[in-house]
Parts: C-alpha cells; structure tokens; sequence
C-alpha cells in the first residue's frame, strides 16, 4: 500500500448526543423531540437514558484513547446548552461540553463536533419546527453559541446530520409525515440556516465547517435505458441536492423539475439566494455517512411508491422518477442492510469528481446482535469482516486521488439505534443494558475494539 495514511489521518468513531448521553432532563436540559416521542416500536427503549453517557463521559473517552482514536465525532444537544424557558445559555450544559472537549483534548482525541443530529427543540417544535422560517434564525442564534462558547478548541464542526434523510424520510426522524412541498420548504429553511451558520463559523472562529449528509451511489436495476435514467434521478433527489446548493450555490435541476410537475416548489424569499450564495457561507469540506449503496428500477406514473418510513435505506421512490428495489448481488447485516464495500469507494469517487473537496467519513459501520459471553467478552467477527473489506477500498479510493482526512465510523460506543433500539449495536465498546433493563451499564471492549486499536497504530498497513 502506497503511503496514502499517515499519524495526522484522524481515525476516531462517532456518536449522536439522543442516542448516547442519556440524562435526558438533567441540569436544566429541555426537551427535544426526541425526548417526546410517542411511537417508539412496543419493545424499544426510548432515549431517556440510553448509554449514560452523560454520567460515564470521562470513563468512555479513557476507553477511546486506549483504542488510539485520533478524533471522535460527537453531537451537541441544542437543548442542553440553551433554555427556551429562560431564554438565555444553560451554563451546566455548555458546562458539560467544555469538560467534554478537553478530555478529548488531554488524551489528544480531535473533537468534530455536529450541531444538530435530528434533536430539534421541542420547543421549536411546537412553534411550527422547520417548516417556520422563525427556526431559520434560531438556529444562528445556537450556532453562534456553540462557536464563541468552543469554536477555539474546535477544529471541525458539521451543520446538519443527514439533511436528506429527514426529507425523504420524514416520519422515521422528525416524527410526522408531511407534503412534498413542506419538505421541499423545511429543506429550504434547513440551507439557510446551515448558510448562517457556516458564515458565522468563518466570521467568528480559524475553525472549518462542512455538511454532513448520508450518501450512497445509486445502481441501475438494469441495462435499460429507463432504468439508468432512474438512478440519474434518484442520486440528483436523494444525495446532490444536498451539497450541489452549497457548493455550487444553485439548486439541482432535477429536483426542482419534480417539485414544478408536482405542483409542489417550495417559497424563496427576497434575500434567501444571497444568504446562500454568501462565499462566508460555501463548505470547507464534505463530511458524509455511508452505509449501504441503493438500486432502483424506473417507475412511470401509475407506479406510485413511497417511502415505508423505517430508515434510511428503507425502500422508497418518486412516482414517475424511480423506485428503490434490492440487490441480489450484495449480501445482509442481521438487520437487512446490504453490504457493498466496493460501494463504498465509488461514493468517494464520485464525491471527489463532483465537488473536489475534502472529505471526512462521519459515519459507516454495521449494527448487529452482540452479547457478551460466560468471560464477559464480545466475539463480533462479523464486524472486523466488515470494516476490513471497507478499509481495502477506502485505501484504493485514496490512491486514486480521493483526499479523505478522516474516518469515524458508527459507532464509537454502543448506543441506541433510532428504529431498533439498544439491541441493534455497532460500538466498538459493549454498554451492559438491554431495551428494558438498564443493568450496570458497564462498558466492556468487543473484540473489534482491540483489532480497530492495532489498525489505527499501524495506520491500516496491517489490512490484508
């Protein structure tokens, strides 16, 4: 292997503050949506508690060195740092997130740090959520507050996790189905908002700031043309109409002839075009996740599919445009998700030949039903199965020009999957609790955790 990865290569893992911190209330937290939801599946824990991480922060980052993380990609509850009742900062938030960080700092570990993962404000909300342009300015308001309170000992920071899948998959992660034109209009609000918030990372700190949406390469079913047409149309709706307005400061053009056939273009106000075009405003890098690659065959206009509202890589379509079908080409997780490595590669290939920016892998892994064993050990096999063939093509990618400076995988430490709960677990570090009993909530290192530590030290050179 060619000396593509060296000691500032910024090997970490990744979290989201719902599914890890737990504490859900504590030390004047509000409420997220998260925090309120009502439709958690019969049998699945809710994310009142989750890893506890909120209690055992030092004992999990302590782990994390031991690993050898280089950098470790977290998010930052919006509700923990600032009350909506007080209208004013929640000092044992921010509290909470300085200790954080400078942990991570002692032990050398580089936070990139995310400002919203799918935990909108309750507060929020209930005034209209995304769908009010009110929550566009909102969000300044944090961003600037997560800026001036850590902007100095952060480096890389994320607007938005996977902007797109909260619009192509709204009932799954902000809890309500919506119109086209609604989402297309929360899509609108959400670029603004990332807009300012960008500005004012550039304005206010030496920090780089990037998107971080979900993107896959998208597999014709066929050799057809109609079916290559569909996948055209489903990786313009689905992955570069997040990042083609941010980077190229125009929306993409498929979409917006979908939305006018559909009668459903969303509203832009006088001024919004030059809040997004602002060149304060253009992203430093691409942050992206990347699990799964997708295929679709073409669907005319009497095939109306839509999303199942399970997760992000559940079947879904655009009458008229594409319909996702599933591969028998690619083998499963437990969980049904297909695995495609060489998937993997194109998608930076193709990231890389689009936007010619950095790139930072936020998320990538495989969630499976790990236990632990009569000597209190974790043999997850499967899961170095996984990341190795991964690796393989993440070093080929890198040969071929990609500039990946980063790669933190889903998940650092076990934590509770959006849709499936505490059982679904893809940390290197195993948390001791099920859906329903919390148990000691002892962290114990899988298998995994220690093969991960020799790759990061050997800087992947041992991957065969």
């Amino acid at each position: 292997m060619k000396k593509i990865i060296d000691e500032k290569f910024l090997w970490g893992g990744s979290s989201s503050a719902y599914q890890i911190e737990g504490g859900w209330n504590a030390d004047g937290k509000e409420p997220s949506v998260q925090d309120v939801k009502t439709y958690i599946p019969a049998g699945t824990t809710d994310f009142k508690v989750a890893s506890d991480h909120y209690h055992h922060w030092k004992e999990d980052v302590k782990m994390m060195s031991e690993a050898g993380f280089r950098s470790y990609r977290f998010s930052i509850s919006w509700t923990r740092v600032w009350s909506f009742k007080n209208n004013q900062p929640n000092q044992p938030g921010i509290k909470f997130y300085n200790d954080l960080i400078d942990e991570l700092i002692k032990y050398k570990i580089e936070p990139i740090i995310t400002m919203y993962h799918f935990d909108l404000p309750d507060f929020l909300q209930q005034q209209g959520g995304w769908l009010s342009r009110s929550t566009i300015d909102e969000f300044a308001k944090y961003a600037q507050l997560l800026v001036e309170n850590f902007g100095h000992k952060v480096k890389y920071w994320l607007t938005i996790n996977e902007q797109n899948m909260m619009a192509l998959v709204p009932e799954a992660v902000l809890g309500q189905k919506a119109t086209m034109k609604d989402i297309y209009q929360c899509n609108h609000h959400m670029f603004l908002a990332q807009a300012k918030a960008m500005k004012i990372v550039h304005q206010l700190s030496k920090s780089l700031v990037g998107p971080a949406p979900n993107i896959n390469v998208i597999y014709p079913n066929t050799n057809t043309p109609d079916d290559y047409l569909a996948a055209i149309n489903c990786a313009n709706i689905r992955n570069w109409y997040y990042l083609d307005l941010p980077i190229f400061g125009k929306y993409n053009t498929i979409v917006l002839d979908l939305l006018e056939k559909n009668n459903s273009m969303f509203d832009i106000e006088k001024g919004d075009m030059e809040i997004l075009t602002d060149p304060l405003a253009k992203p430093d890098f691409i942050a992206f996740n990347y699990y799964a690659t997708g295929t679709v065959k073409s669907s005319d206009e009497n095939n109306a599919v839509a999303s199942k509202g399970g997760d992000q890589h559940s079947k879904s379509g655009v009458k008229g445009y594409f319909e996702q079908v599933k591969n028998p080409n690619l083998a499963k997780t437990q969980f049904g998700w297909e695995i495609d490595p060489v998937g993997f590669k194109t998608t930076m290939l193709e990231l890389t030949t689009r936007y010619n920016l950095p790139l930072i892998l936020t998320e990538n892994g495989i969630g499976g039903y790990d236990e632990l064993d009569a000597n209190n050990e974790i043999n997850d096999q499967y899961r170095i199965d996984y990341y190795t063939a991964h690796f393989k093509q993440m070093f080929e990618a890198m040969e071929m020009g990609v500039d990946l400076i980063g790669y933190n995988p889903w998940s650092a430490i076990d934590l509770v999957s959006t849709h499936e709960g505490i059982k679904k677990r893809y940390g290197f570090i195993f948390v001791n609790r099920t859906e329903d009993d919390l148990k000691d909530l002892k962290r114990y290192p899988k298998k995994s955790f220690y093969w991960y530590k020799e790759v990061i030290k050997n800087n992947g050179k041992n991957i065969k």
